[in-house]
């Protein structure tokens, strides 16, 4: 099988992370592969907030649980490394743009043996005062909407492979 089809067909969402770091050089060629993702009219854009400092990775985590409605649990599930990916809302094609960066990301990840996680409601916190508060902290500035989280890291445990559901391609000849 062609290692690219098999990488695509393996990779899994990790729920469960060990605590160690990812080395820069992997992180730099996962982020590198998320910079290649098709966007329409390659406009491109996304772009990608690379966390790996603790205190922000947590503060984050807790604005995710509180939009989730459950502020005791760690949505990221113990990954050390959160790519957040956002999108110009002025690009029409911003959303799908951003969703296929995500793509890229945890599929390089997976060649790479890292873990990944697509994590929602980064539109939600990106929409409120401290989500918006943190961006011009950091520089960001542009009307941009959160796409996703993609968290990285060491796998604790690797999720079985589900059967792929039944009539999931239909065939017109």
């Amino acid at each position: 099988m062609n290692e690219t089809i098999k990488n695509l067909i393996e990779r899994r969402s990790v729920k469960k992370y060990k605590s160690d770091m990812i080395p820069k050089d992997l992180l730099d060629e996962i982020i590198k592969a998320g910079t290649y993702a098709p966007s329409g009219m390659n406009q491109q854009s996304s772009i990608i907030i690379a966390i790996t400092d603790k205190n922000l990775r947590d503060k984050l985590s807790k604005l995710n649980a509180q939009i989730m409605g459950n502020p005791n649990i760690d949505p990221f599930y113990n990954a050390p490394v959160i790519l957040v990916v956002l999108a110009l809302k002025s690009c029409p094609t911003h959303v799908y743009d951003g969703s296929l960066v995500m793509g890229n990301l945890m599929n390089a990840a997976h060649s790479l043996g890292i873990g990944s996680c697509w994590i929602h409601r980064a539109k939600e916190e990106f929409e409120t005062e401290e989500g918006k508060e943190l961006l011009k902290s950091l520089g960001i500035e542009g009307d941009y909407e959160g796409i996703g989280h993609c968290i990285l890291g060491y796998a604790d445990s690797i999720p079985e492979v589900k059967p792929r559901k039944e009539n999931y391609v239909y065939y017109v000849e």
